[in-house]
């Protein structure tokens, strides 16, 4: 092994790939570790972009021996044949130069992060030389890649991983031992309404926690092939809800509709692009996917155009089981819809008033969307918090709470249930006679490795993380949305579906009987989770103190949109309607031990009260835009 001490590293990427975050966690590791780091600058990133170059060659070359650099990650997540081919280029250049240490030069390592195909031909063609990371590998593998020694890796750190490292021990323990594959479906026909017309989801759970613990099962189900009708996809998907009820592993069907199906449903799509999912068009098909799941409870995707009157269509012919809504996702902001914010709000919370009436659930489809566009720890909590209070203000009587852990996936486990408990903590300050709390947890959207053998182990290590939210408390989670372990390689039919739900029963049974035998830590006295929700709350009490202090009625939604448009809830990777929004990406957020922080321009971490200062700040300039913005409504 190299002695580290003086060894400078250093990361670069071309500048048409917009992935930092991988780059961006090395390097707050190997910094955390004592190491000097450089990211490549914008010269740097677009002299990558054409590497064969030798005006390019010569940039970079010279940049390297100007920083004193000694180890060096290259990053590309597109096309895999130009990763190869950057690579292979940087390679020779490095060697024709007598770049390499092996030749006198000063690099003594090459690293290359990207997509898992890339990695592998890039492992074949330099014989090992370069040591790529495919996404996925712990803080412990990523060091050790690196030839970065334990001594030199801090405490909390390695506690920190050895907490990730042991429930990945623990999964592949689950997948080697096959054992899950014996798990029966758990009888959940315990009641008079069950899979009628007047069952519910809070009647499943309530009658589940009476006689089982082991939690509802929830799945995102959405078979489509470009090459195939769209009514033979329709009828395919059908058949797939037939079998999943019939094989009663599953408890709740989610629809994967497509895009058309929820901005223009009803219309004639002539050659519009499906953009994946279901691609169902009418009530009478919405019928027909009832009929064939029960008793399977059903819910789908919210519209993103006449939101109200797809709720209402949602609820007459499917007898929604809960109605999910994003407030301010899922329009312009974030590419995903036709309406401005302002409007998308107004028809959000016309549409949560709607969901009030129906007795129904709601669950707010937002702290992770705010986590996907580099939103910090304690803006994934608050935002959660002010949508369950204004599903509260609006009437609704249930909220269910999804929580994405593993989002990003560089969050470690212990950050992830400090954030999970803070969340909690919070929304469920709100509960009272009238208004419950149900926590719905699931995997990251991008945490699975396309092996399918350690998405497996994932999977397994996954439930492990969920339980440990409230360890003591074998009726939690009371349900758990399953991300399929082939999330990262295909579509998950629906054997697969029913075998990552195998996994995830078993796991959880598992888990909790090696915690009353004393063979894993208990995680409710774990003094470092302890201080770091502590700090999550003090944090998001401080912004939520500042809302309700700063915008007038925030909970309708000019208050809404003024929260957001001022800057209490910073994005800063948002990339739709960037100029009407540019308080939301005024700062930059970055990775410290697992977590997610807001750092000012020397990268220090911002209090929360600053954040509150600099929106307040903002709050006239939006508040004119907002008015001029309803007299625009009041006009037409």
């Amino acid at each position: 092994m190299f002695a580290l001490d003086t060894d400078i590293f250093a990361f670069v990427k071309p500048s048409l790939d917009a992935h930092t975050l991988g780059i961006n966690s090395a390097a707050e590791l190997l910094r955390d570790c004592g190491y000097e780091v450089i990211i490549g600058d914008e010269v740097i990133a677009k002299a990558m972009n054409d590497f064969k170059y030798e005006v390019n060659q010569k940039i970079v070359l010279d940049w390297i021996k100007c920083n004193k650099i000694s180890r060096i990650g290259l990053s590309y997540r597109l096309d895999q044949d130009e990763a190869v081919n950057m690579v292979g280029h940087f390679m020779n250049e490095l060697q024709s130069s007598n770049f390499l240490s092996y030749q006198g030069g000063p690099i003594k390592a090459v690293f290359f992060g990207g997509l898992p195909k890339a990695s592998e031909i890039i492992d074949k063609e330099q014989k090992g030389f370069v040591k790529t990371f495919k996404g996925g590998e712990s803080v412990r593998q990523s060091l050790a890649k690196m030839d970065v020694p334990e001594e030199r890796i801090p405490k909390d750190i390695m506690e920190g991983s050895l907490y990730d490292d042991l429930r990945m021990e623990f999964g592949k323990d689950v997948i080697n031992a096959q054992a899950y594959d014996g798990f029966m479906p758990v009888d959940k026909s315990g009641y008079v309404d069950y899979g009628t017309k007047n069952d519910s989801v809070m009647k499943r759970i309530d009658n589940n926690m009476k006689t089982a613990s082991t939690p509802l099962m929830r799945a995102h189900v959405g078979p489509y092939s470009s090459s195939v009708d769209r009514l033979d996809s329709v009828k395919e998907f059908i058949s797939w809800a037939k079998y999943l009820a019939d094989t009663k592993y599953l408890d709740i069907l989610s629809i994967g509709s497509s895009q058309l199906t929820q901005s223009n449903f009803g219309e004639d799509w002539e050659d519009k692009a499906n953009g994946g999912g279901v691609p169902v068009n009418s009530p009478e098909e919405y019928r027909m996917i009832v009929e064939a799941a029960k008793p399977l409870l059903v819910r789908t995707y919210a519209g993103t155009k006449n939101i109200p009157q797809l709720a209402e269509m949602h609820e007459k012919n499917l007898n929604i089981c809960w109605h999910a809504l994003s407030l301010w996702w899922f329009n312009k902001v974030d590419e995903r819809g036709p309406y401005d914010l302002y409007t998308n709000l107004n028809q959000h919370i016309e549409t949560l008033k709607y969901i009030a009436k129906t007795g129904k659930p709601f669950e707010p489809n937002v702290p992770h969307h705010f986590a996907f566009r580099g939103a910090d720890d304690v803006t994934y909590i608050v935002s959660a918090y002010l949508s369950a209070k204004l599903a509260k203000k609006m009437g609704v009587k249930t909220l269910i709470l999804q929580n994405m852990l593993n989002t990003p996936r560089f969050t470690w486990g212990i950050q992830d249930l400090a954030k999970s408990r803070a969340m909690l903590a919070l929304v469920k300050g709100l509960e009272d006679q009238n208004f419950r709390v149900v926590l719905q947890p699931r995997a990251g959207l991008d945490y699975f490795k396309p092996d399918l053998n350690e998405a497996k182990m994932q999977l397994a290590a996954v439930a492990a993380l969920m339980d440990d939210i409230d360890p003591h408390n074998e009726t939690s989670p009371p349900m758990i949305h399953v991300v399929s372990y082939s999330e990262a390689s295909h579509l998950a039919t629906p054997d697969i579906i029913n075998e990552s739900i195998k996994i995830t029963q078993y796991s959880l049974q598992k888990y909790r009987e090696l915690r009353r035998q004393g063979k894993v830590e208990d995680m409710s006295k774990n003094i470092d989770i302890q201080g770091r929700v502590l700090e999550l709350l003090d944090s998001a009490k401080t912004m939520i103190s500042g809302i309700e202090k700063h915008i007038k009625n925030p909970y309708s939604p000019e208050g809404f949109y003024k929260i957001f448009a001022a800057g209490f809830l910073p994005a800063p990777y948002l990339w739709g309607e960037v100029e009407e929004f540019k308080h939301v990406r005024a700062w930059k957020t970055k990775p410290i031990k697992g977590g997610v922080k807001i750092v000012d321009e020397a990268n220090n971490p911002v209090k929360a009260d600053k954040v509150v200062d600099y929106a307040s700040k903002n709050v006239k300039e939006v508040e004119y835009i907002v008015k001029q913005k309803m007299l625009a409504e009041h006009k037409y």
